[in-house]
């Protein structure tokens, strides 16, 4: 019981950066002369031309699309008796299949999981669920014991309390 007493410890563990461990450096990314590579310089080069244009193409597509929408919401009002039921009924099928993939996938897993448990083990599994089990039935058995505890001052508060009233 004594060692229920004392604090849960954990222990933290050092992550490590992709390129630490395969440069096998203490995480410096320098190159000897300072400034950048030519191929970080070359990568730039390509990238800031290509990432402007995208920018650009996402500034017309946007201002297009505010364009039809204006253009568009009209026609939108005269056909709405027809497009407000078609709207609800491709949404709804919309719908329909999004939630039969993702249940699929979630029975999929789910399956997975199941044959993954009932598989065979090397036996390191069952040591960490033997682990696992003794500090369940650690907590169980702390908290059954501050329950108790905690009975056994509400009764001493309420013998307390009824003897203070007699009196």
């Amino acid at each position: 019981m004594a060692d229920r007493d004392r604090p849960i410890q954990a222990q933290i563990h050092p992550q490590h950066r992709f390129d630490q461990v395969v440069r096998g450096g203490g995480g410096k990314n320098y190159q000897s002369g300072g400034g950048p590579s030519t191929s970080q310089i070359l990568a730039a080069l390509t990238l800031l031309p290509l990432g402007g244009t995208l920018l650009a193409l996402s500034g017309l597509t946007l201002t297009g699309t505010v364009i039809g929408l204006t253009v568009a919401t009209p026609l939108f009002v005269i056909f709405s008796p027809v497009l407000v039921p078609a709207a609800i009924t491709i949404t709804l099928a919309v719908i329909g299949f999004l939630s039969s993939g993702a249940l699929g996938v979630i029975g999929l897993s789910s399956l997975s999981y199941v044959f993954k448990r009932l598989r065979p083990s090397s036996g390191g599994e069952q040591v960490d669920m033997d682990w696992a089990k003794r500090g369940m039935q650690d907590m169980v058995g702390y908290v059954g014991q501050k329950t108790k505890e905690a009975g056994q001052n509400i009764e001493n508060n309420y013998k307390t309390h009824d003897q203070g009233v007699r009196a």
